[in-house]
């Protein structure tokens, strides 16, 4: 499922204290997604990295008192308030270390430790495709889990890269090579690969560069590291044909004679600029430039202003911009 639908599942699964098992591919972004539930109810989150752990770090280490043994629980679980306790990489752990996940994920304790009522439990991994390093889940653990199988989406990346302020040239790439989002090839021994997770560090390096002299050769050495040489090198060319293309600040200036380029690739790069820059008070000129391009780049633009910046949806150009294209919009 795309993250906007395992978004939705987890929250019906949550209010039910459902187990969740999230697999899916190195970098897609189950964790965030996990700690994006709980931002949305408010709630604490708790990221344990099962690999960490021996079999016996979950039950914590014995004591005597008044002639009796009891095991003092380890200070990452939780006693009190509302939470995930989110069990990652939980494939990665040895089968020993996965079996102490048995009681707490069905039972909601650990010997003598239960389990606040408010807080639940989501566990998430890769599959043995991944080529990581991967233990095979013991079948009494997969009973005690409701799976989910999570798969990169560009629309619902684009939508949390826009509120997250990854850069407009990587948006604007990706929309123009989808395809470049998530390489699904598990059989490369490559160092480096596009995944959402590696054009979010892919951005981070722009963001570095652009504060320092243009050095070319250095600029395609980082993002080679980042997402890929194949993919790097279609980036630096995008980038070039980006960086000549007119100005936002040109454009809402003089929206009504500024060029608009002809080639698809860069329509889409000033539209997911336009989507950026423009405000309630700039959405009149942002308008009158786009009304010059074609559907589907005024569309994308005025979405993606509208995720940004939910203000923009009461200006009056944006309603009659609705109802022209309440079919698409």
């Amino acid at each position: 499922m795309k993250p906007s639908m395992l978004l939705e599942a987890l929250h019906v699964l949550i209010d039910q204290r459902v187990p969740v098992h999230i697999w899916g591919a190195c970098g897609v972004g189950k964790s965030q997604i996990v700690a994006q539930v709980a931002r949305d109810l408010g709630w604490e989150f708790r990221d344990i990295r099962a690999v960490q752990l021996d079999p016996v770090d979950l039950r914590g280490l014995p004591r005597i008192t008044a002639d009796w043994t009891e095991w003092v629980p380890p200070k990452f679980l939780p006693t009190t308030g509302k939470g995930i306790l989110l069990l990652d990489e939980l494939t990665s752990a040895p089968q020993l270390t996965q079996a102490g996940c048995y009681q707490l994920v069905l039972d909601r304790k650990l010997g003598e430790y239960l389990l606040p009522e408010g807080w639940v439990v989501i566990a998430a991994g890769n599959p043995a495709s991944e080529r990581g390093v991967h233990f095979s889940m013991p079948r009494p653990l997969r009973n005690r889990f409701v799976h989910l199988e999570l798969e990169p989406d560009l629309t619902d990346w684009c939508r949390w890269a826009i509120r997250s302020g990854i850069r407009n040239e990587i948006i604007a790439f990706l929309r123009f090579r989808p395809e470049l989002l998530h390489d699904a090839d598990t059989t490369s021994d490559q160092n480096s690969w596009p995944t959402p997770r590696a054009w979010e560090m892919a951005s981070r390096v722009l963001g570095g560069l652009s504060q320092q002299a243009s050095n070319p050769a250095l600029e395609m050495i980082m993002l080679d590291g980042a997402v890929g040489r194949g993919a790097a090198a279609e980036l630096v060319g995008f980038l070039q044909l980006f960086r000549q293309l007119p100005s936002i600040d040109e454009i809402l200036l003089n929206p009504d004679t500024t060029p608009v380029p002809a080639d698809p690739s860069s329509q889409i790069a000033i539209a997911t600029a336009l989507g950026r820059a423009i405000t309630d008070q700039s959405i009149s000129k942002g308008k009158r430039y786009l009304d010059r391009m074609e559907t589907e780049m005024r569309v994308l633009a005025m979405r993606d202003a509208a995720a940004r910046d939910r203000s923009i949806t009461s200006t009056p150009e944006f309603t009659e911009f609705g109802l022209q294209h309440a079919e698409v919009i």
